[in-house]
């Protein structure tokens, strides 16, 4: 299996994304991969690195998206970027799939205009991993589709379920509809819309609250971007607020050394759940091909578990499924 990795994504290239690359090879001996960028930036990089050479390979690609720029100008003006080539191999099937830690809007606006969507997908959508106390579960939309019609919500709610069941090994996940209330008559009309075309599935559980997210009532969290986005970034905020609501409560309550050691290594073993690099990477569900995006400051760690991540929906055929559960 041939992984491509954005070598000029994020905010700690080349650094990240080629010490994630050489631990992913080291723990997948099936894996190969291409880290594509300028390569003079990586191959400096690589010289600081002891690496299997056949498998760890490099695609020169001069420019590149930053993190500011505008998705679909950079998209157009950046023919050569390391996006747009790594993305443009995908389509030419020199790789099973394209990640990047770099602008999401960018690699988003790639995807679709160069990959395509599969049959039956009206748009691709971001879908979110987020913890609950079951476990990682999908937040979708996050961020992609900031109004999403009726009928996109069961799009979504049948890639949700292959996802979650294919590569988080849920068993029959449960789906169910972000919403001001559990009652059918809650929210907007398009909210009372699509709850209407949602009750057709046999998995779906109706509307759930957002209270609901942390403890798992449902394992696919239906919403759109707009709601998605703010549910998302709300989440990345807690470990760092509670970090200092907690260092406020020590120093109010007056704890000593050792009972403030001990607090801080159960709320660090808490936050686990929270820590973005144990997921990598999230996928564009619905588009022709397989490309996933991780967060701007991934570490190596975010990176490996991101190609690895890949790799299972490649060997799991995500997208013929869904094409399959779509028709």
């Amino acid at each position: 299996m041939i992984i491509a990795v954005d070598a000029a994504g994020g905010d700690y290239y080349p650094k990240s994304p080629v010490e994630g690359s050489i631990q992913a090879i080291d723990e997948d001996p099936n894996l190969t991969v291409i880290l594509v960028g300028p390569e003079d930036i990586v191959n400096n990089e690589l010289e600081e690195h002891d690496y299997d050479q056949e498998r760890l390979l490099v695609q020169h690609a001069p420019e590149v998206i930053g993190m500011d720029e505008s998705p679909a100008q950079a998209v157009k003006t950046k023919q050569k970027s390391s996006i747009v080539t790594g993305i443009g191999m995908h389509k030419k099937g020199k790789c099973d799939a394209f990640l990047s830690a770099g602008n999401t809007g960018a690699l988003l606006a790639a995807s679709t205009f160069l990959l395509g969507k599969l049959e039956g997908v009206s748009r691709p959508t971001i879908a979110a991993i987020y913890p609950t106390i079951k476990g990682p579960r999908l937040v979708m939309d996050a961020g992609a589709n900031l109004e999403v019609r009726p009928s996109m919500f069961v799009e979504f709610a049948e890639m949700g379920r292959i996802f979650v069941n294919e590569i988080m090994d849920v068993d029959d996940p449960q789906v169910g509809l972000l919403n001001v209330g559990e009652e059918e008559e809650k929210g907007t009309d398009n909210l009372k819309k699509a709850y209407k075309e949602l009750q057709a599935l046999s998995n779906f559980v109706g509307n759930v609250e957002g209270g609901d997210i942390f403890s798992g009532k449902a394992d696919v969290f239906l919403c759109d971007g707009l709601i998605g986005n703010i549910v998302l970034k709300f989440g990345e905020s807690i470990p760092e607020a509670l970090e200092r609501f907690v260092k406020k409560g020590i120093n109010d309550l007056g704890l000593g050394a050792e009972e403030a050691k001990l607090v801080s290594k159960v709320l660090k073993a808490s936050l686990a759940e929270f820590d973005p690099d144990k997921v990598g990477g999230v996928p564009f569900l619905g588009v022709d091909g397989l490309t996933m995006v991780g967060h701007g400051s991934s570490s190596p760690l975010a990176i490996k578990n991101m190609i690895l991540s890949a790799a299972k929906c490649v060997d799991h055929n995500i997208n013929e499924k869904i094409v399959a559960s779509l028709k």
